[in-house]
């Protein structure tokens, strides 16, 4: 019998180690461009786009089996690269230190979105989801931290916590800042979802320059993949939130604009912090999703 009637396409090729990540932020537009950068001929299609290992409480991480653990199957002969896009790698405790020992090199592609919204997207995400998932005052007040988080706590469910955590995921700065400790700098690609939005092919093209691959021919076109619902039930922000929120991120969003040379101008956050945005506007606009 043919090996490839025995088996399924890729199954004689062997398996890949993972040898790029695309690790932040959740609700920034990293599913649109992992799903891009896999329609490229030289890098490999995933099992999963989230792979979620070094986020993985369960692990040994005394002895981990990367061979084991951290592949995926070869789907052709021409492939070199084949990539995990998991956002949490950027905030999760110990997750890129987990990273760093599995691969000192590891080219990381890391996209960003004004924190409040994408504090606000990741509600209406987990809302339209499931509404069991708590409402926004709850959102907020569950793990309201003022700083990234240290530590994965050892009494709650490790599911829980991940999707609880969204003000934790807005502090930018820290996350870079732990990044760069770990990693050099020259192995950061870091982009920006409004610019990414705006002119798609050419934040591609950064990005395969990047990874050393060849140019796109004709870039794949733009789809947003994972987008939140229209409208979800529940509460909406109130302008004292946005204010709120946006004096939490103040300290950080300033470290992140240092250490990233990312244009925060735009940024609602931004806006607001500067009062050139009034919170009870965006607040407002927020509310459009919320009935």
């Amino acid at each position: 019998m043919n090996v490839s009637e025995a088996t399924p396409p890729g199954d004689h090729l062997g398996t890949m180690a993972y040898n790029y990540a695309i690790v932040g932020v959740q609700k920034g537009g990293t599913s649109t461009l992992a799903v891009t950068l896999n329609q490229h001929r030289l890098v490999c299609q995933p099992p999963d786009k989230e792979r979620h290992y070094f986020d993985d409480e369960t692990v040994d991480w005394s002895a981990p089996d990367y061979g084991r653990d951290y592949t995926a199957p070869r789907r052709a002969p021409i492939h070199r690269l084949v990539g995990d896009s998991s956002p949490t790698y950027l905030y999760w405790p110990h997750a890129l230190e987990r990273m760093h020992a599995f691969d000192t090199g590891m080219p990381l592609v890391a996209v960003f979105r004004d924190p409040l919204e994408r504090l606000f997207s990741h509600w209406v995400m987990l809302r339209s989801r499931n509404l069991a998932w708590p409402d926004w005052p709850d959102f907020l007040t569950e793990w309201p931290h003022t700083s990234l988080p240290d530590e994965v706590p050892d009494d709650v469910r490790t599911m829980r916590w991940r999707h609880m955590t969204g003000i934790a995921r807005g502090f930018y700065g820290e996350q870079l800042q732990r990044g760069f400790e770990l990693f050099g700098r020259q192995q950061w690609l870091l982009l920006e979802l409004r610019d990414m939005l705006g002119d798609f092919e050419a934040t591609v093209h950064r990005t395969t320059d990047f990874l050393e691959l060849p140019r796109f021919e004709r870039v794949p076109p733009l789809r947003n993949w994972h987008a939140g619902a229209e409208l979800v039930p529940g509460t909406a922000p109130t302008a004292d939130d946005v204010s709120r929120l946006a004096e939490t991120y103040a300290r950080d969003l300033a470290l992140f604009e240092e250490l990233s040379d990312i244009d925060t101008s735009a940024w609602p956050t931004r806006l607001v912090l500067d009062g050139e945005l009034d919170p009870g506007e965006l607040a407002a606009r927020f509310a459009r999703k919320v009935r």
